[in-house]
């Protein structure tokens, strides 16, 4: 049996009387985050998610998961992506419950009616003119991978397909980027309906970008800081 085997999963409290295990979950208990780390990490995901976000916007671009599909409906549509953002990722958070719990779930709540408010906050105060696409597009997904590997790393995602793949990487071992790649290009060939094919193709590089930076740094055993 590894170390790992012999931990309770929610307390990291040894299970057999052991000294090494008792190192081992002395050294567990001391990489857990504070509250205070917790709340700064969430913060800065979000902000930099967002702001990742609302680079795509205005360069005119699409991405893959509900944000994406947030983005297709509100260049389609009459609502704005703040509120749509919200209205598609509804029904994700049941699954948050059922598989992450109560408290995964309350912060990606939490994180996705922070990203809709930033969604209207960002172009007050921040006034673009025009945006490079390349730029914009790669930029941004590169924004939105870093903002979503602090997000995960503190308990939290953005929901939708985020958690999707966080639970087939738990359950499955399925690396979560590669996943929600999977999933992205599905959802960014839609957006041919309301895009040019130029952007979808710059897009679909763009999503390349977002899900290599969560394959690349998103491993399990990395990463030993815990909420």
């Amino acid at each position: 049996m590894s170390p790992d085997a012999a931990l309770s999963p929610d307390t990291a409290t040894p299970l057999v009387d052991d000294p090494a295990l008792t190192e081992n979950a002395a050294t567990v208990d001391a990489n857990r985050h504070t509250l205070v780390e917790n709340v700064m990490g969430v913060l800065t995901g979000v902000f930099i998610a967002s702001f990742g976000l609302f680079l795509l916007k205005a360069s005119g671009s699409v991405s893959g998961g509900t944000a994406g599909l947030a983005l297709l409906l509100d260049y389609a549509g009459p609502l704005s992506f703040g509120a749509l953002f919200m209205l598609v990722n509804v029904p994700f958070f049941a699954l948050a419950v059922w598989k992450k719990g109560l408290g995964f779930t309350l912060r990606t709540v939490l994180t996705v009616a922070m990203v809709s408010a930033m969604s209207y906050l960002h172009p007050a105060v921040f006034h673009i003119e025009s945006v490079d696409p390349v730029y914009g597009t790669l930029g941004g997904n590169l924004l939105v991978g870093v903002g979503l590997l602090i997000l995960f790393r503190h308990g939290a995602s953005l929901g939708g397909i985020n958690i999707l793949a966080l639970v087939l990487q738990e359950k499955l071992g399925w690396r979560a980027g590669y996943v929600q790649m999977a999933v992205d290009v599905v959802i960014i060939l839609f957006s041919l309906t309301v895009v040019s094919p130029w952007t979808v193709l710059l897009s679909a590089a763009g999503a390349v970008v977002l899900n290599l930076v969560l394959a690349l740094n998103h491993k399990q055993g990395r990463y030993l800081g815990r909420t």
